[in-house]
């Protein structure tokens, strides 16, 4: 049977870990209180227990005796809140003195804090989610009536152009105003539903009708200037405001548009509501409205399942430690405080309930065409089960990679092609192939390990990352596509390198390599439902979002991925030489220099070795405009400092003088310092003096702590692997690609490790 500690520890929602009850202290303080009770002698023990049971005895048939004993052993004082926010706190008083009765203070006036730290988060969350509730279903109101009169204009005008059909026109004025400052965020749940409902419609209440707004805001906020637009629709005495926020190349651009013409037609005056343009709210716009209310909807249902979550733990916690206590002390503790506590106001309101019946309801009505299977399908999504073929497919593809890699490796060190002394053409050609697919597999493959140990220590990366439960790469399936994919490539790779060593250096047999790579690409963006289509799409747009930062709002996957292309540059730079040597025609003629020989080419390498850093650095510039804190700025030059160190080591690698070489050394290692710095003390939260884990945190996932020591040496080490351009040492005859290989594994080894502390 599975303890109550490890059971309430695996179903606690992460991101409210804090609030719930600390179970685990209350053990400990029952742990104190227990050995103070075995240090009595023999004779006492005897004596208590006699008269215990005899007291026991007479109560069993006394109607009066329990009632009379409950009394005499602890009285729980309510002590009412100063304002309805704050809430009722509870106060325990003992009534009979305990064997040791300061352990005993000590363990209740813990329990009452607990209770009166749950009750207290309880009571705002409920707040937060019952005014979402009210929000949301202010706007799913409007909405319906504004969808009702687009509808009513289509059925009287059938003969109106099209696009007049489709659409409710209105009058649009420009406003300036002032912005407050927005409250706080919500944390842990609530900021999965801020991203849904930040491009929600508001609504507002106004007293006037007939009117259409469009209001141009600005603010000021740490020194600098941030631009909002949005568009206010009224109808029947209702007011929906749409907010554009600037969260793609479209809405930035629009926002700035906004912006400039706002300032053009309102130098003279603040206000010009005389200026009115038309305005149509047709059905595409109103279907976008439909699509984020019901994301809106779907994450506070899953929100106010979390809420119930929470308040069934918390009361089995409170049940489960009195029986302890109990239990330790032979005292009837247990229906006193437990009384309380099933009245107190987590357990007893019904306000979270009734709105989860309320939204389930609409949501029935208004998206499922009142079909209740098809609207759980969004609000209680089914977990996709794991399937015993795909860990049967790991194995059989794991089995043949090995086979294949150890004939692959036979082979090449019979004809030696690994060697300085090796066949030229198939070094500068096929190996880039080989390393690049590598260096891409294994960053996929530590992405599983990564998924699995997130999993193992109770990390929400799916909530972290926004990913769908029901569509998210699970760790197994990583693995196969791993274990596929570099099967795919060595028996490929064995293949063309049998041809090559029987002679065979024609045309047909160089462009297998070129043929792999681009089966690959094809497969990345084929269409078609099949291959992980969803990963594949999102992997596709996120790389959208990161090659034309900063026009789109930086969201967490967006900037973990920029920083997974950072220790890529290797890779990315032999794509850029397969890409050129395929599409140049060169492997025809076997000419692997005339892409180095190319005066594009040589500036395009510069280019590639700093624009993972660029990308990353202007992702930094967008979150400080959106966010305004200055360490985003700090961030952003710690990649300034590492495209400096790139674009040192590319010029030196054209050209090794020894001045070229002491700048590659003194801006690598000023950037490694900046680098370390962030990576233990920003990313990691490390190195805190104060902590109660000296030289690391208060939080630890890990249990032993010199596993974070010895990632902190490990990542040091890994960080210096730019010393092998200053000393290009080899390991013994093998090539120098094959050592820049192994350092550039090192490198990604190094981001796998950071991206499970990070």
């Amino acid at each position: 049977m599975v303890k109550f500690s490890k059971q309430f520890e695996g179903q606690l929602v992460p991101e409210w870990k804090e609030a719930f009850v600390d179970y685990w202290k209350l053990k400990k303080d029952l742990k104190k209180i227990h050995l103070l009770n075995n240090e009595k002698t023999e004779s006492e023990k005897q004596t208590s227990s006699f008269s215990s049971k005899l007291v026991s005895y007479i109560n069993k048939y006394t109607s009066l005796g329990p009632k009379q004993r409950e009394h005499k052993v602890i009285q729980v004082h309510q002590k009412l809140a100063a304002s309805a926010s704050l809430g009722d706190t509870y106060e325990t008083e003992l009534l009979e003195q305990f064997s040791d009765t300061d352990a005993a203070i000590e363990f209740f006036a813990c329990l009452d804090l607990q209770l009166n730290k749950v009750n207290q988060f309880f009571r705002t969350k409920e707040k937060e989610f019952l005014e979402r509730g009210d929000s949301l279903k202010k706007q799913m109101e409007i909405l319906i009536e504004l969808k009702t009169a687009l509808k009513q204009k289509r059925t009287k005008g059938p003969f109106q152009d099209s696009k007049e059909e489709d659409s409710i026109s209105g009058t649009i004025s420009c406003d300036e105003e002032s912005v407050k400052d927005r409250t706080e965020q919500e944390q842990g749940l609530e900021n999965s539903t801020d991203e849904s409902d930040k491009n929600d419609m508001q609504c507002t209440e106004c007293p006037t009708s007939g009117e259409l707004e469009k209001s141009m805001r600005m603010k000021k906020e740490d020194g600098k200037f941030r631009s909002l637009s949005g568009r206010m629709i009224n109808y029947q005495g209702k007011n929906l405001r749409i907010h554009i926020p600037m969260t793609n190349p479209t809405r930035t651009f629009s926002s700035i548009t906004y912006l400039l013409w706002d300032d053009l037609v309102n130098q003279s005056s603040k206000k010009c509501g005389s200026d009115e343009n038309k305005l149509h709210i047709n059905k595409t716009k109103l279907h976008h409205a439909e699509k984020m209310i019901r994301g809106a909807f779907i994450e506070l249902y899953k929100g106010l399942g979390y809420l119930k979550t929470y308040r069934h733990l918390n009361m089995l916690a409170f049940v489960k430690i009195m029986k302890k206590f109990d239990k330790v002390t032979n005292k009837q503790v247990l229906p006193i405080y437990i009384r309380v506590v099933e009245s107190s106001y987590f357990n007893s309101s019904d306000k979270a309930l009734k709105l989860a019946d309320e939204v389930e309801e609409l949501f029935i009505k208004h998206f499922a065409e009142d079909d209740r299977r098809k609207a759980m399908k969004y609000l209680k999504p089914t977990q996709r089960r794991e399937s015993h073929s795909v860990t049967f497919f790991i194995g059989l593809f794991s089995g043949c990679f090995l086979a294949l890699f150890v004939g692959y490796v036979i082979m090449a060190h019979i004809t030696g092609m690994y060697r300085p002394e090796s066949n030229t053409v198939y070094m500068e050609t096929v190996y880039p192939v080989l390393s690049m697919f590598s260096l891409l597999i294994l960053h996929f493959f530590l992405y599983g390990c990564n998924i699995f140990m997130w999993g193992k220590t109770r990390i929400n990366y799916s909530f972290i990352f926004e990913l769908s439960p029901t569509k998210e790469l699970k760790y197994r399936d990583v693995f196969l596509i791993c274990t596929t994919s570099m099967t795919a490539v060595v028996g490929v790779l064995f293949v063309h390198l049998s041809l090559v060593s029987k002679g065979y250096s024609s045309t047909q047999a160089q462009i297998i390599p070129g043929l792999l790579l681009l089966v690959f690409l094809l497969v990345l963006v084929c269409p078609f439902n099949i291959i992980y289509k969803s990963s594949r799409f999102r992997f596709l747009s996120v790389m959208r979002n990161i090659i034309l930062s900063p026009l789109y709002k930086v969201v967490m996957l967006d900037f973990f991925m920029a920083d997974q292309l950072c220790s890529q540059v290797p890779m990315l730079r032999n794509l850029e030489y397969v890409a050129c040597y395929y599409i140049t025609g060169s492997y025809k003629t076997q000419d692997y220099g005339y892409c180095m020989r190319t005066t594009y080419y040589r500036d395009l390498a510069y280019a590639v070795s700093f624009l993972p850093y660029y990308w990353r650095a202007m992702q930094c510039a967008r979150r400080w405009f959106d966010e305004g804190h200055k360490s985003h700025l700090v961030n952003l030059g710690k990649y300034v400092s590492a495209m400096l160190a790139a674009g040192a080591k590319v010029a030196y690698e054209k050209e090794k003088s020894v001045g070229r070489l002491c700048l590659v050394v003194v801006i690598s290692s000023a950037a490694t310092l900046y680098q370390l710095y962030w990576d233990f003390v920003k990313d990691w939260g490390l190195l805190q003096f104060h902590s109660k884990n000296p030289w690391l945190r208060d939080e630890l996932m890990l249990q032993k702590k010199f596993i974070y020591f010895f990632s902190m040496g490990l990542n040091l080490f890994l960080r210096l692997a730019w010393l092998q351009t200053v000393f290009n040492y080899t390991f013994g005859r093998v090539d120098y690609r094959v050592t820049g290989l192994c350092l550039a594994a090192l490198e990604v080894v190094r981001r796998g490790q950071w991206n499970f502390y990070r």
